[in-house]
């Protein structure tokens, strides 16, 4: 039996059911129809407004993509589909007397705005177009209609670009002295889609195609084709969206935006994208197609001002719109034609929001009883908590810049947020410079699909035309870009690349720094200061991160080495100290002389003497740290870095030495330089990140750990007696036998005995091991029998599993794995074939495979020696939503993060938590 690859909107939920024998969730629904498609079925199945449709399915696509070609059955059904759409509309495709016109779509299971292609007007051709103009007594529309779909045809069917068409639109309107297309005379028109088709013919040496099944099969083709387009790869990668789900094929009946003053076309939100307030938010073009206001070409009218156009029109698009939230239980971005006093819903998709508009409509909707915490909590994604966390410009800043003439022009508050860079006005461009580690603007007189790349790389963008609906505002917005929308305040030369300011010409040019805030629609000159956003503020954040906080079941601990980190981790939630580094202390300025003679000392007495000295320093910033985290466990991580960090650098002073010898050998410098580069040389390794640091160093130079132990732990019993609840934990670092482990605790737990005695008070604490050798996770076991808890050091596991440095892996050829290398091949379409050694950066998202079946047989083997060992993570991983998913389900304690990624982490943790008790249900 023929697989079934197409779907008719009017009976697709119960055909899907035939198919997969059980009622499928919208989910599913997504997954084989797309966004589109689904929202198409539901909204038909719902008796609103829809025009007649049909969907191709994913998997179609995926077919499609292996071979080139459809897959068997696929344009059989595809016929029989339209053919019932014939029934419905009572008009025949291709036929010169009543033809049925229909626009073919794309549509993958998650929103990629913008990223495919649509094809307008499908069926078009001389005689169709004469029909149209008697059927609708408007032979002006008709021109109108058919030289849109060729250049919609020409450009994204058969890649003639579509600026060749629209410079020829732009003469003729200059030539005849008018603005908008819709001022352009028939005359004019006819000869525009005379003009066309001889371009058509010139550029390909055949005439413009007049089989509407040929154009139909050819844009199917077209529409498969694009979810491989540069621009759509682009956005998956950005937004971590797999490459092989493929995308949809909506198929249409046409209605017309573009037939007088009692049509037009728009798109509206059902609550603000940017801020999340519940209002209807869009815009309206009259007498328009869809395409005028996505690309941004005409300044639409904001939706409010339907009501004053058409109100029976606006009161019922209302109550579309909140129906449809209502069943979707989220905000909806929908587009909608009017036709001739009609209204037709032509989609309804999740919309995608900002930050704060993410976080706010969560929150209200379990407010209005459309959501249940759970459900709000899985609404918000952690990149957008991150997001909410971001700076914004200083408003004295702003000021002063106001003030001295430097606010250069104003637009549409598109997408909020601050950004700074050179003006770029390619995307190309954009992306090149951005590679080279510069900071980017892009400005463009509007976006356009092809952009996409370009924008995603940039810190903000500028566009002079277009509203809060165009294609540059709604991916900005969806990934959280800054952007100025619509400033037609300045005029955009591509060429030249520049920008005019309209009321006093002044020139931006590429290079020159300009920031955009995106909140408010301003465009400044130079660079801005920023200033930190006040979590205290961030009340929808707060609340929703408190009912994670009820969720999750791993706990969230942070990396602080200050007592100022460890208050502002606390603030964010942070339930105590997962790695408290000691080294900074060692490059404090008041302790520099003493670690330099500790170091140096040649014998014991004059080692310990400059371990006097450090005591003091050391013992007061634990202090503070205590104070910080009262009531909270702090893990103090003994020295880890190699000892010739805290020491001048070789080469240096080997040039210093050799330049003295030269011209002052006789100098006390020499003397000092001489001793110093003996301690260096010493000290130098061929590879020290696995030379002697960690607990290497501890054991081998005599009280250095002893000193960080005492200091430690003089600030936890001097904190206790004065009320403050210490959990002291020590980990000792970069363990690979037990032997080692064994030695460090138990010197280092006398010395804590040692001062609790002469300090007279007892504190309760662990010692524990960091696990960053791969030998020391695979003999858990044995190194659990002397660890009260194991904290994976993940940078160092990394390292060593992979056997990668990381300061080299990455500047050399790390980031080349992850997006691919060149095998000197080429794709059908002329494009570099790039072969992917690792899907992701394993320093960023912890590797499952190989340094996570460390961490899991770890976990396993030191649990079963020892049932109350505690166990963590602190590596940079802990504040990665992919890899907390892991530490959950591995059955870790608690991830440690740095202080900003803990709201992050706090999230993760309860997502992690729901994802995988539904996971459970669900067996």
């Amino acid at each position: 039996m023929t697989k079934k690859w197409v779907y008719l909107a009017s009976n697709a939920k119960e055909e899907l059911v035939k198919t997969l024998g059980h009622v499928p969730d919208l989910l599913k629904r997504k997954v084989i129809l797309g966004g589109k498609g689904a929202g198409l079925a539901e909204m038909t199945s719902a008796g609103l407004p829809v025009p007649p449709s049909f969907t191709i399915t994913t998997e179609a696509c995926v077919e499609y993509m292996k071979t080139g070609e459809f897959p068997e059955g696929m344009w059989e059904q595809t016929l029989e589909a339209l053919q019932e759409i014939e029934r419905d509309t009572g008009r025949k495709f291709g036929d010169p007397a009543n033809p049925l016109l229909i626009s073919v779509r794309s549509g993958a299971r998650e929103s990629m705005p913008g990223m495919m292609d649509t094809v307008l007007n499908l069926g078009l051709n001389a005689q169709t177009r004469e029909s149209l103009a008697q059927l609708t007594s408007n032979e002006w529309f008709s021109y109108d209609a058919y030289r849109r779909f060729i250049t919609m045809f020409s450009d994204i069917v058969m890649g003639y670009s579509r600026e060749h068409f629209e410079r020829k639109l732009q003469e003729l309107k200059e030539k005849e002295g008018v603005k908008g297309d819709t001022e352009v005379s028939l005359e004019g028109m006819k000869g525009l889609v005379a003009e066309y088709k001889h371009m058509y013919k010139d550029h390909f040496g055949e005439d413009f195609p007049t089989d509407p099944y040929k154009q139909l099969e050819l844009s199917i083709k077209a529409v498969f084709d694009s979810w491989n387009a540069e621009r759509a790869v682009a956005y998956r990668e950005f937004n971590k969206i797999p490459h092989d789900w493929g995308t949809a094929v909506n198929v249409c009946t046409m209605v017309f935006g573009n037939m007088g003053e009692r049509s037009g076309t728009g798109v509206a939100f059902t609550r603000d994208p940017a801020t999340g307030e519940e209002r209807l938010y869009g815009e309206y073009l009259e007498n328009a197609q869809g395409e005028d206001v996505v690309a941004g070409i005409r300044t639409p009218l904001k939706i409010a001002q339907l009501q004053e156009v058409m109100p029976d029109i606006y009161d019922e698009f209302v109550g579309v719109t909140q129906l449809l939230e209502r069943h979707y239980r989220d905000m909806q971005d929908v587009e909608f034609t009017v036709e001739q006093g009609k209204l037709w819903m032509l989609q309804t998709r999740t919309g995608k929001r900002t930050a704060t508009a993410a976080a706010k409509i969560a929150m209200d909707m379990v407010r209005e009883g459309l959501l249940t915490k759970e459900e709000a909590v899985m609404r918000v994604k952690p990149e957008e908590v991150d997001q909410l966390l971001h700076p914004f410009f200083d408003p004295k800043a702003k000021l002063s810049a106001e003030e001295r003439g430097d606010l250069l022009a104003e637009g549409l508050n598109a997408s909020p947020g601050a950004g700074t860079g050179i003006a770029v006005f390619d995307a190309k461009r954009a992306k090149e410079l951005a590679n080279e580690g510069k900071a980017v603007i892009l400005v463009r007189p509007e976006t356009s699909p092809d952009d996409v790349p370009g924008m995603l790389v940039s810190k903000g963008v500028l566009t002079q035309h277009g509203g809060a609906t165009s294609h540059a505002a709604v991916v900005a917005r969806g990934n959280n870009l800054p952007c100025v929308a619509g400033c037609e305040d300045i005029r955009v030369d591509v060429e030249r690349g520049q920008f005019t300011i309209k009321d006093t010409s002044r020139v931006v040019k590429e290079g020159d720094v300009i920031s955009v805030d995106g909140g408010v629609g301003e465009v400044f000159w130079g660079e801005l200061s920023t200033l930190e956003v006040e979590y205290e503020e961030q009340k929808d954040l707060i609340e929703l991160l408190s009912w994670a906080d009820e969720i999750r079941t791993l706990g969230v601990r942070t990396n602080a080495d200050l007592p100022e980190d460890a208050r502002r981790a606390r603030q964010f939630g942070a339930e105590g100290i997962g790695l408290c580094r000691t080294e900074h202390m060692f490059f404090d300025p008041r302790a520099r002389d003493a670690v330099v003679g500790m170091i140096m000392a040649e014998t014991d007495e004059e080692r310990q003497a400059a371990l006097d000295k450090m005591l003091p320093f050391q013992e007061q910033d634990f202090e503070g740290v205590f104070e910080a985290m009262d009531g909270l466990p702090v893990i103090m991580r003994l020295i880890d870095p190699p000892m010739h960090e805290f020491l001048p650098n070789r080469e240096e002073l080997i040039e210093e030495v050799t330049r003295l010898r030269c011209t002052d050998p006789d100098s006390p410098e020499l003397v000092e330089k001489e001793k110093m580069l003996r301690a260096v040389n010493s000290l130098w390794e061929v590879n020290p990140m696995m030379g002697l640091r960690g607990c290497r160093a501890g054991i081998m130079y005599r009280g250095l750990t002893e000193l960080q132990t005492r200091a430690y732990f003089q600030a936890a019993c001097r904190c206790a007696k004065r009320g403050i609840q210490v959990i002291p934990e020590v980990m000792i670092p970069l363990v690979g036998h037990v032997n080692e482990l064994k030695l460090e605790r138990e010197k280092l737990e006398a010395v804590a005995e040692q001062v609790m005695e002469e300090e007279g008070i007892k504190v309760k604490s662990m010692f524990g091991t960091m696990i960053e050798v791969p030998r020391a996770a695979l003999t858990a076991s044995e190194i659990a029998e002397y660890a009260d808890f194991f904290s994976f050091g993940t940078n160092d596991l990394t390292q060593m599993t992979f056997g990668y440095s990381r300061d080299d892996a990455e500047g050399k050829f790390l980031m080349k794995y992850v997006d691919g290398i060149d095998t000197g091949k080429v794709d059908p379409e002329g494009k570099k074939v790039l072969f992917k050694i690792l899907e992701a950066n394993p320093f960023q998202t912890l590797d499952e495979v190989g340094v996570g079946r460390l961490v899991e047989l770890c976990v396993k083997e030191g649990r079963a020696a020892n049932p109350d060992l505690e166990i963590g993570i602190c590596g940079e991983h802990g504040g990665d939503p992919a890899s907390i998913d892991f530490c959950h389900r591995v059955g870790l304690d608690y991830v440690s993060c740095s202080p900003y990624r803990v709201p992050v982490a706090r999230l993760a943790a309860a997502q992690a938590t729901l994802r995988h008790t539904s996971d459970e249900r669900r067996k």
